[in-house]
């Protein structure tokens, strides 16, 4: 915990179960740890860093988003569902099941106007579209593949899946019944990772060069295996070749 205008340090939480990835909830201004390890979810009050519980999922989460008004949603790549949780008592309500539509989903993304869920999945490489008031699908979209990110932009009603393969899924919302792949932008081998400026409308995604592996990778993890978004079998990082990449209409 820091002073964003500072960057001085101002407190060190202990988190366990190895966080992959966090989120904050304006609705009760509280952060969420999220682990593939037991606790899945350790839950922070933003005021003063403490710890105010721990939430099991059920399973090993990778990305969450909110409504803001107390519903949090998170996929469950282990388990092929989606978590509903209620922000306000720390409870997981219901366990949205993909069906076989999508495996390992791995990026998240919401309308939160229209209460629509975009769950970006490795096996198959499908974006699975869902209601998020009852978990029923509403489509299935083909993506790359390695996918370990996804994002919604409201202004331009689009959701964004980012692959590990180099691509940058752009699937657009013409309805809340209506969806389509709008386009697959080229980006970097292993740009896997994105998020939304959200005054400019540019999604900007991080990514590096690796050498060569020293032995080969086991075939799933070849362009982005299910699971880890293509970080198996990968050689050493490129001294600064560490990049940001801005993606704009």
């Amino acid at each position: 915990m820091w002073d964003a205008k500072t960057l001085a340090t101002i407190k060190t939480i202990d988190v366990q179960g190895g966080p992959d990835g966090i989120l904050f909830d304006p609705f009760n201004a509280r952060v969420y740890s999220l682990s593939h390890g037991a606790p899945n979810a350790t839950v922070i009050n933003a005021a003063d860093g403490s710890v105010v519980g721990t939430i099991d999922l059920g399973g090993a989460p990778e990305q969450a988003v909110t409504d803001g008004k107390g519903h949090l949603y998170i996929d469950i790549e282990d388990k092929d569902n989606v978590a509903a949780v209620d922000a306000s008592t720390m409870k997981v309500t219901a366990h949205y099941d993909l069906a076989g539509k999508g495996g390992g989903p791995a990026g998240l993304a919401f309308d939160a106007k229209n209460g629509i869920l975009f769950a970006a999945c490795h096996n198959p490489q499908t974006m699975v579209v869902l209601s998020a008031a009852d978990g029923k699908i509403l489509a299935t979209l083909p993506i790359g593949n390695g996918v370990d990110g996804a994002v919604f932009n409201p202004n331009t009603m689009e959701a964004f899946s980012s692959q590990g393969d180099g691509t940058l899924t752009v699937v657009k919302e013409n309805s809340p019944t209506s969806f389509v792949v709008e386009q697959n932008v080229e980006t970097m081998r292993g740009a896997k990772t994105l998020t939304l400026d959200s005054k400019t409308d540019h999604i900007l995604l991080i990514a590096a060069e690796y050498a060569a592996p020293t032995t080969p990778p086991p075939a799933d993890a070849q362009g982005g295996g299910r699971g880890r978004g293509g970080r198996g079998g990968r050689g050493q990082l490129v001294p600064d070749s560490f990049t940001i990449l801005v993606v704009g209409k």
